[in-house]
């Protein structure tokens, strides 16, 4: 498997969250207790777009998690028809998160795409 054949997603997550979390256990974002469901982004152009949209006014770190969708034992399920962005319904296994890499941002706050994988 090359990694240009991976069909990954993406999901950002404040970097002292991550970091806070144990390494051996799956991902749990803060807010999945309320949503009962993990947000993600298909393509790196539109995670950026996204990550701007909600999260550009909060200036701390943040990391771009790489999720490779053939991977994830939790169900994936898109709420849009154009299929862009997937909800994994439960906690999502560690082996299926392929990178891990800080969010570069413009001086402005403005996020940048994803670099790629």
């Amino acid at each position: 498997m090359t990694r240009e054949k991976m069909n990954l997603t993406y999901h950002l997550v404040p970097q002292t969250y991550f970091d806070a979390l144990d390494p051996n256990t799956d991902y749990v974002p803060r807010d999945f207790a309320c949503e009962g469901f993990i947000h993600c982004t298909d393509g790196a152009d539109e995670m950026a777009r996204t990550a701007n949209r909600y999260y550009k006014a909060n200036a701390e770190p943040h990391y771009y998690l790489y999720i490779y969708k053939a991977r994830v034992r939790a169900p994936i399920r898109y709420d849009d028809a154009a299929r862009v962005y997937p909800h994994i319904y439960g906690a999502l296994n560690r082996d299926a998160i392929v990178a891990v890499r800080a969010a570069r941002r413009a001086t402005d706050g403005t996020f940048f795409a994803p670099e790629r994988f």
